[in-house]
């Protein structure tokens, strides 16, 4: 572009507009602009000076805008081949009448019929783009959160899925050798489920596992309690005595642990994807009101039984010099573990009836 004589005249250029509830947008119709001198004073005026190739050729243009309200003094431009751009917002997200302070609008401007929308499209348009926000906030939270969500679920369906199916076996097969034999069923109980039993109780262990690396809510202590006991009655007072095996306390243990189990792994497993089945809801967090405890009272009754048994076959004693005895019997500690037995079912009930009151309190909200 020729440089500008000295007697260079001071033009208006074409300028166009268009609003949204928040920005202003001017278009000046102003080719090669270089020099470009945008300020905002405190009455709302805006002043645009620049150079360039205009409606009358090289000149240097210039003009004033009055805005009808308050703008931000920040004001964003981008000049091209063509024209400049100017952007301004708004001091309040509202949808003005009209763009100037006077009613009549200067001659040099004119609606930018390319950007132009009535009130109600942009209204739309800003609904749009906020919908469009908040669904990205919402993708980004969410993989913000936990990228592995689903492979966490995964684990955690199959591992209840497992656990429903070993347990369901175990109480189909009591159940019906109990229709078949009768009280005779009660005497080989352990022989014949037991296997299962340890495989199902093993695996348990993942329960106190989980809450650790995070992959339930579920507190580690309660699990650790039902777990650490469960395992205690299988593996030492049942699995390491002959004695034991036999008697009918297995069965009731057995049993309990299993109408346990058949309805609280199936609630999880169909918790991890999203499905609620009322019945098996209200059984969740009901049942174990009368059977957690019936089964700690049966676990009891089967360490009892126990005692003598590990008195008089010194199994797991420990032995002292001979200033103090003998040896220390193994029964001592199982009646200490006998009242913690106690005070770990009130932990657990009082945990369980936590969730019951969570539960139904969330549930009156959302009918409500």
């Amino acid at each position: 572009m020729a440089e500008l004589s000295s007697n260079t005249q001071v033009l208006t250029p074409h300028v166009y507009w268009a609003q949204r509830h928040r920005e202003i947008y001017l278009r000046v119709e102003l080719s090669d602009a270089k020099n470009v001198n945008i300020s905002l004073q405190e009455n709302n005026t805006l002043h645009f000076r620049a150079q360039g190739h205009g409606a009358k050729g090289d000149n240097e243009y210039k003009f004033t805008l009055e805005f009808l309200e308050p703008v931000r003094p920040e004001i964003y431009h981008k000049s091209t081949q063509r024209q400049v751009d100017v952007k301004i917002r708004k001091q309040e997200e509202r949808w003005w009448d009209r763009l100037t302070l006077q009613e009549k609008k200067p001659l040099f401007l004119a609606p930018d019929f390319d950007r132009w929308l009535d009130e109600s499209d942009a209204e739309m348009e800003l609904q749009a783009k906020e919908e469009e926000r908040l669904n990205k906030i919402s993708i980004e939270s969410r993989l913000r959160e936990d990228p592995y969500v689903g492979l966490k679920k995964g684990y955690l369906f199959m591992y209840n899925l497992v656990q429903f199916l070993g347990f369901s076996w175990i109480f189909v097969n009591m159940t019906v050798r109990l229709f078949i034999l009768g009280e005779d069923s009660f005497y080989d109980t352990f022989h014949t489920t037991a296997d299962m039993m340890y495989f199902c109780q093993m695996m348990a262990v993942l329960e106190v596992i989980n809450p650790l690396l995070g992959l339930v809510k579920t507190g580690f202590l309660p699990a650790l309690i039902q777990v650490a006991g469960r395992n205690v009655i299988l593996f030492v007072v049942f699995g390491s005595l002959e004695e034991m095996q036999n008697k009918p306390v297995v069965f009731f243990v057995f049993y309990l642990w299993s109408i346990i189990e058949i309805f609280r792994y199936p609630f999880y497993m169909l918790a991890c994807i999203g499905t609620d089945w009322p019945m098996l809801t209200w059984l969740r967090y009901n049942l174990w009101i009368p059977l957690y405890p019936l089964g700690v009272i049966a676990e009891a009754v089967a360490v009892i039984q126990s005692l003598p048994i590990f008195d008089q076959s010194r199994l797991f004693s420990i032995w002292l010099p001979a200033v103090l005895g003998h040896s220390l019997s193994f029964s001592y500690t199982l009646q200490l573990y006998l009242v913690l037995m106690f005070l770990g079912l009130f932990i657990n009930i009082r945990h369980l009836y936590k969730l019951r009151q969570r539960r139904y309190r969330q549930r009156k909200r959302k009918v409500h």
